[in-house]
């Protein structure tokens, strides 16, 4: 599903459909000088590929703005090549080849809920919650006497991701871990 709309009104967030490929809008800055047409420079991310480039539009082009599907799914299992999801509704399975979710695996644990993204049937990825409750596995123990400057240390989570914590954490902590950053927010 598309509709068009003047390249004026781009906004970041909004998905646009240039010949085919999906570009998800990173940033717009619209340049009007008194002897040239108004020109619109936007920032774009290729949704299939991930590489940024920037585009340049003429004020009041057209421009196909597209809309992705997105659904409820759980987090499965790891079958080696693929990561599969599941409906708890209508048990419906899907599976995303590994490559595409690199990032992404990172984070994902036993029943973890995300949202699986989606354009006319070709899944683009895999929506994560802000925060994702994780296990420490491995991590150091504490040197007494070492409290100046908020000091961290490595810990490694049942993911296999590593993450610098707060000395307090030890090993079977359950701690969030922010999945925009990758960064340690509290403990779980």
């Amino acid at each position: 599903m598309a509709d068009i709309i003047i390249s004026n009104d781009l906004t970041p967030g909004q998905i646009i459909d240039q010949d085919g490929t999906l570009l998800q809008v990173l940033d717009t800055l619209q340049n009007k000088t008194a002897m040239r047409k108004m020109v619109v420079k936007v920032k774009v991310k290729d949704l299939r590929s991930g590489t940024i480039k920037d585009i340049t539009f003429g004020g009041g082009d057209k421009v196909k703005v597209c809309f992705l599907d997105k659904k409820k799914y759980n987090y499965s299992y790891d079958d080696g090549t693929f990561f599969v999801f599941m409906d708890n509704e209508t048990y419906e399975q899907v599976s995303i080849p590994k490559e595409q979710l690199k990032r992404e695996s990172n984070f994902l644990c036993d029943n973890l809920p995300v949202q699986i993204i989606s354009y006319e049937g070709e899944i683009m990825g895999v929506e994560l919650p802000v925060k994702v409750a994780l296990t420490v596995t491995y991590t150091e123990d504490a040197v007494k006497g070492d409290t100046i400057n908020k000091p961290q240390k490595d810990a490694t989570l049942e993911t296999g991701y590593v993450v610098k914590v707060p000395m307090f954490i030890k090993n079977g902590d359950k701690i969030l871990v922010r999945t925009d950053t990758g960064e340690y927010d509290s403990r779980a």
